[in-house]
């Protein structure tokens, strides 16, 4: 249905219809919805699922209280789409990567102290345990996203011709995420929170490369 607006042209007023208007404020609502859905999950990593409240999510963003439940029905259903979108953006951040170079980024003292812009997974993984079901679907959903997006082939010489298997990446994945999170347990200045990063990036490391080595080299296609 559409709205018939008038507006004055010259000395005459014309019907004009409001269509392209109420399009613009269509993609202005979802435009803001998705502004609330980042600053929700940037925030939500630094602080936890109850560390922030809907009133103080909303200034964040740059919105009103009231205008809260435009868009969602309740502060669990951001938390879902929240999660989902920082899952999503871990998954795309590792395409490419090869083994090595995740464990590089991920297990670092750049990734343990961004908490706002790190990884969902190390951050809200604890949280999420104690979580409603849609909220752990969420997470095993990014998860298994990023187990695909890590087990294609990387970009990396060579690395269109291996494949790592799904046992490897699981333990490699909570590894990951278990060293960041003792690392982030521990005060900022603690020397153990730097010796965890670094002890178990070096063991992650070595058996990246020794598996690696164990793999066969890729067929020539006159062999």
């Amino acid at each position: 249905m559409s709205i018939g607006i008038y507006v004055c042209l010259t000395n005459e007023c014309r019907p004009w219809k409001g269509r392209l208007d109420m399009r613009v404020t269509k993609a202005q609502a979802e435009q803001n919805r998705a502004h609330i859905v980042a600053t929700a999950a940037r925030l939500f990593r630094e602080r936890g699922y109850d560390g922030v409240g809907v009133a103080e999510l909303m200034a964040a963003a740059g919105f009103t209280h009231g205008g809260f439940y435009k868009h969602f029905r309740s502060k669990a259903d951001l938390m879902a789409e929240a999660s989902a979108s920082g899952l999503s953006q871990i998954a795309a951040r590792a395409e490419g990567l090869g083994p090595a170079e995740f464990v590089e980024s991920y297990v670092s003292r750049e990734h343990r102290d961004g908490r706002g812009d790190g990884c969902t997974i190390a951050a809200l993984s604890g949280d999420a345990a104690r979580q409603p079901a849609d909220i752990k679907g969420e997470f095993a959903a990014g998860i298994e996203q990023l187990l695909t997006v890590l087990q294609a082939p990387s970009d990396t010489p060579g690395g269109a011709d291996r494949r790592v298997d799904r046992t490897t990446l699981i333990d490699m994945l909570a590894h990951s995420v278990g060293a960041v999170m003792l690392s982030r347990a521990c005060p900022d200045d603690s020397p153990l929170a730097d010796e965890i990063l670094d002890v178990c990036r070096e063991r992650l490391l070595a058996s990246a490369a020794h598996d690696s080595s164990e793999q066969p080299a890729a067929r020539s296609p006159e062999a």
